[in-house]
């Protein structure tokens, strides 16, 4: 699959204008160089990687403490114009306006990939995406507040959240979280503009 934004009207110059977006979320990062003419590898956090396909702007960071590969003669571009991207095996491969061969490409190596939240596409309804769920409050049907929403973890069919108890703060040892399978047998309702999840769930599971 190959998807390139409808948006190709910002300039070069306006892209390099850009700043930082402050819904900035991570979503990958860039393995190594691709073949010869500037394409990269791209390994994506999530499974299904539509946020990489819906937006053509990527930021980019080294990772913490990380420097530039040897192989990269130029500091890291703090925003990359995506041309193309598309599926490749088990990965993804992309190209950028400027990253014009290898030398380009593997000059990225290890850059973490950033993109604001509000390129994401829109999520299907009863579809959430994680980052909307973590630090949400999770109470159950009799108003009783089962804490905080940490994480979630992929368990194939299904997510499941790990919810912080109140008064522990993270991290926390994993026999201390609760754990609440983010299905529609459980979940009741999910309200991201209050904040709050209500599952059919008591304190003592």
């Amino acid at each position: 699959m190959t998807r390139i934004p409808a948006d190709s009207r910002v300039t070069p110059s306006a892209a390099e204008d850009l700043a930082w977006p402050e819904d900035a979320i991570e979503v990958g990062n860039i393995v190594d160089g691709w073949g010869v003419k500037g394409w990269f590898k791209v390994q994506a956090y999530a499974s299904d990687p539509q946020a990489l396909f819906s937006s053509r702007r990527w930021f980019l960071r080294w990772p913490e403490g990380g420097v530039a590969s040897a192989a990269g003669a130029k500091a890291l571009p703090r925003v990359l114009k995506i041309l193309s991207i598309r599926e490749h095996g088990e990965g993804l491969v992309a190209n950028a306006q400027d990253i014009a061969d290898r030398n380009g490409s593997e000059g990225l190596r290890g850059a973490r990939i950033f993109i604001s939240r509000s390129a994401f596409p829109a999520a299907d309804p009863d579809e959430y995406y994680w980052v909307d769920l973590i630090g949400l409050s999770v109470v159950n049907r009799q108003g009783e507040t089962l804490g905080q929403v940490e994480g979630l973890i992929d368990a194939g069919p299904h997510s499941v959240l790990r919810i912080i108890p109140p008064g522990l703060t993270a991290p926390v040892k994993p026999d201390q979280e609760r754990l609440v399978p983010f299905v529609s047998a459980f979940v009741d309702d999910v309200d991201l503009d209050q904040r709050v999840i209500t599952v059919d769930w008591g304190l003592d599971f």
